[in-house]
Parts: structure tokens; sequence; C-alpha cells
């Protein structure tokens, strides 16, 4: 393994789309990643099918075992005393009924970085609930009501707090726990609920709202989502008077008599619908071609397969094929320590024996 966290070992058990998350981030930064999967009726064999490639498993190997039984307990316990970090996002207190849990994963190894990562984390009345992104966004407050419209916030598609705000910040607390180790030598529990996540990635959005009169800048038609003359669509993000002047420009509005002015909100639906207007007389692709060279905020809205062909995300190298499929590559890269391009997701207990063997071979 190749990257900056080249011979840092991560056990992940299996079962949340959070602690997916943690580990492909992770193994995205050279760790070597070994998923804990429920033990299969028999192992997959060399010719067995393979499910559709998912980044959200990609880049590790897989064990599997009983963790109902004795013997597979005992094997977890091995593994996770050769590991750096475990992660687990089991609801309170499963991890600890299995015989996993933090007292005997760090009985077994002291210097264990052990990540706890839950819905609601591991106090409160709401522990032991499921905790879907809806429900903590909206508990979080991150859904609060807009003042423009009085209607409550839409939900963004992505899992804002399952992965931005939960997994990411968990990846965050797993790294800070393991450079604090160099000092202390010793390992810890870090516990991080997607609650938690949610409601400090809403912040700043939260304090704006709060003041008496104020709009969120998704209020304003110099933010929002356009459709243009073939049904495809355009985002505006011309915030800064520079780009608002350019967006202008391009549109051929500069000079328009009787133009709304954009710092009185009373005046922003007749600017919206100027704007709407204008983008809706030619199709996406021509406007794609008029903004490309402008620095104006504008940006179509493109598919998976478009993107990765965008000169810009091209230049990144943003997007790279695993397994035939393509997938957004490591977001972080490295001058000094490059990472590897993740290995395709293994099957459910494909590397079972090799990984058994190799980690007990650790001193």
């Amino acid at each position: 393994m190749a990257g900056p966290l080249a011979g840092v070992r991560v056990l992940e058990f299996a079962g949340s789309a959070p602690t997916a998350f943690v580990g492909t981030v992770l193994s995205g930064l050279g760790a070597d990643v070994v998923r804990v999967d429920r033990a299969p009726g028999t192992a997959p064999g060399p010719d067995a099918p393979r499910p559709p490639e998912n980044p959200l498993s990609r880049g590790r190997r897989s064990v599997a075992l009983d963790l109902k039984s004795p013997e597979g307990v005992e094997a977890a316990l091995e593994l996770t005393g050769h590991a750096d970090i475990l992660v687990e996002g089991f609801r309170p207190g499963v991890a600890d009924r299995l015989g996993i849990g933090p007292n005997a994963a760090l009985a077994r190894n002291p210097r264990l970085v052990y990540g706890r990562v839950s819905g609601w984390g591991q106090q409160g009345e709401w522990a032991g609930r499921a905790a879907h992104d809806l429900a903590v966004l909206a508990l979080t407050g991150a859904l609060d009501t807009d003042p423009a419209t009085g209607d409550p916030v839409q939900p963004p598609s992505a899992y804002l707090s399952s992965f931005a705000g939960g997994a990411n910040a968990h990846v965050q607390g797993l790294l800070a726990a393991l450079h604090e180790r160099e000092r202390s030598g010793r390992g810890q529990v870090v516990d991080t609920a997607l609650a938690d996540g949610a409601a400090l990635i809403s912040t700043l959005i939260q304090q704006w709202r709060e003041v008496p009169g104020n709009h969120t800048v998704t209020d304003a038609p110099h933010y929002g989502l356009y459709r243009a003359a073939d049904g495809r669509h355009l985002v505006v993000a011309a915030i800064e008077p520079r780009l608002y002047q350019n967006l202008l420009d391009h549109l051929g509005l500069t000079g328009t008599e009787g133009l709304p002015d954009r710092s009185d909100p009373a005046a922003w639906p007749d600017l919206r619908a100027l704007i709407a207007g204008r983008f809706a007389t030619r199709d996406r692709d021509h406007w794609v071609k008029v903004f490309d060279a402008v620095d104006a905020g504008v940006a179509p809205v493109l598919t998976a397969a478009e993107a990765a062909e965008h000169h810009q995300l091209a230049a990144r190298e943003a997007f790279v094929r695993i397994g035939g499929t393509l997938q957004p590559a490591p977001p972080s890269r490295f001058d000094r320590t490059p990472a590897d391009i993740p290995g395709r997701a293994p099957l459910p207990g494909e590397h079972t024996a090799e990984v058994l063997a190799e980690w007990r071979g650790l001193s």
C-alpha cells in the first residue's frame, strides 16, 4: 500500500453506510482496511459473481466471521490486537453484547483507536433509535424554515448528515486520536454522532437565519438553478459583484431599462424571472460555451459521465475506473506520498484465510 497512511491497519465492521464511508476514505489515504463481514454459508469461489462496483466497498479486503460464536469473536479480537484503528457503527450496546466493545478491544490492544459512529450517539433516550439522514437533519435544525418562503428547507439529495456531517467528522477524530497516540502511546475511544456533525455543518446558516430580516443566499436570484431551452440546467453562484456583473454582461442584461436591483429582496422575483427568461432562450451547451472562460459563477448541471469528461475535473483526474465502473477518485492529492488507485470491492469473506494468516504473523 502507498499513501500517507501506509502501514496503518484498520478493522472495519460492516453494517452501516457511515462506517463504509470511513473505510473508503481511510483506504484512499493508503491504510490497509479489512472489513469484517457476516460469515456466509460458504466461502466465495474464484468464479463467484461480483455485484456492481460500489465506491463504499472498494479498496479493502474482507474477512467473514460469525460474531455470534465464541470462535468468531475470538478471531475478531485477535485481529483487533494487531489493528491501529477499529471502526464500528452498531447501535449502542451491540458491540459490547457481542464481546467486541471498547473494554474488550482495548484490553487486547491498549494502543487501539476505537471508533464508534452512530446516528444519535451513545447517550440519550434516542440513542438506540434508527437515524436516517432526513430525521437527523430535521432534528438538528438543518431544515429550519426558510424566512423567504416560510417553508422548511428542502433536504439535499446527498446524505449530508451521514457522510459530510458524521463520517467525515469521524475520520477527523480517528486521525486526531492516531496523532495523539504518538505522544501518549495509548489508544482511546472516538465517539461520533451523525447528529453532532449535522448540527455543526448547519451552524452558519442557522446563525444567519436568526438575524431578523435576513435571507439565505439560496433565496437570491444570483444563487440558484436555471433551466435552459433543452430542459437541462445550469447553476448561478454570482455572489461577488464582479461575478454578478459578468453574469449580466454575458446574458445581455447589462443596461436593461428597469433592471431590478439585486440588493432589494423585494425585487428578487422579477430579477429571477428575467434571468430565467434569458437562460430559457438557448440550450445548456450554448451557455456552457458562453460562460466557460468567464468567471461568473455559472456551471452546468452534469451527469457523472459528463463530469468525468469536463476539462477541469479531467485535469484533476477526479474520476477513475475501478472494476470497469466510473467512480470518484480519493479527493486528497499528496506530492510526496501519493496513494494508489483503490482496488475493486471484495466479495464478503474473500480474504478470510489470507488476512488471518497475515495478521497473525505480525509481532
